[in-house]
């Protein structure tokens, strides 16, 4: 609307520039609004191609063969994360059967690494940093095959023969001095003579002193 046109309506100039003031508040409106649909016109239309190009990807593909592939991907996935907990376990399980066996001494490194093999396959458990049942088994081993297991107190006992003379016999026994018998050997209370008449009559004991 023009002003001559307000002018011929007989309007006064204050309100000929209020009307046009009005005017343009409705047109920055509209333009603003306009602005906007077309935003979203060019958005929708986007979206739209963009679902085009999708589906035209999956023309001539049998759904069953997607799905298939997805099946197999899902799979491979369960299996990673599945082999990355075993091996974790196992890393957990070693650093725990080290720190166990740092208390047991062994006649050799050979006869250690064996019995980690053997502990390895008896499949104990590890809970809590802990292997289940490790001590019994330990217990056993030493049972079935002494040889591979340092005897402490053997070990002890030639240590200490050294500071001890030689041990005779319970009052009463004939056996000459370093030549008692096993049994009087046990009768003996005071542990240390105990071990240094050990140690002076290690032919009693089969396999003592191996790996010392």
């Amino acid at each position: 609307m023009k002003t001559e046109d307000l002018k011929a309506q007989g309007l006064t100039d204050e309100q000929i520039s209020f009307v046009m003031a009005e005017n343009g508040k409705d047109l920055k409106k509209l333009q603003k609004e306009n602005e906007n649909l077309t935003s979203d016109r060019d958005a929708w239309k986007e979206k739209a191609e963009t679902a085009e190009g999708t589906l035209k990807g999956f023309e001539g593909i049998d759904p069953t063969q997607v799905q298939k592939q997805i099946d197999d991907y899902k799979e491979k996935a369960e299996a990673a994360e599945r082999d990355r907990d075993q091996k974790l376990y196992e890393r957990d399980f070693a650093d725990a059967l080290k720190a166990e066996l740092d208390g047991v001494k062994f006649t050799s490194e050979a006869a250690k690494k064996a019995v980690m093999a053997d502990i390895k396959e008896a499949g104990l458990k590890l809970k809590d940093g802990k292997i289940l049942g490790l001590n019994d088994l330990i217990a056993q081993m030493k049972e079935k095959d002494a040889s591979a297991f340092v005897d402490e107190e053997q070990e002890n006992a030639q240590r200490n023969a050294a500071h001890f003379g030689p041990v005779t016999a319970p009052r009463g026994q004939q056996t000459p001095p370093g030549k008692m018998t096993r049994k009087e050997i046990g009768e003996i209370k005071d542990a240390s003579e105990r071990q240094a008449a050990i140690a002076q009559n290690l032919s009693l004991y089969p396999g003592a002193g191996k790996g010392v």
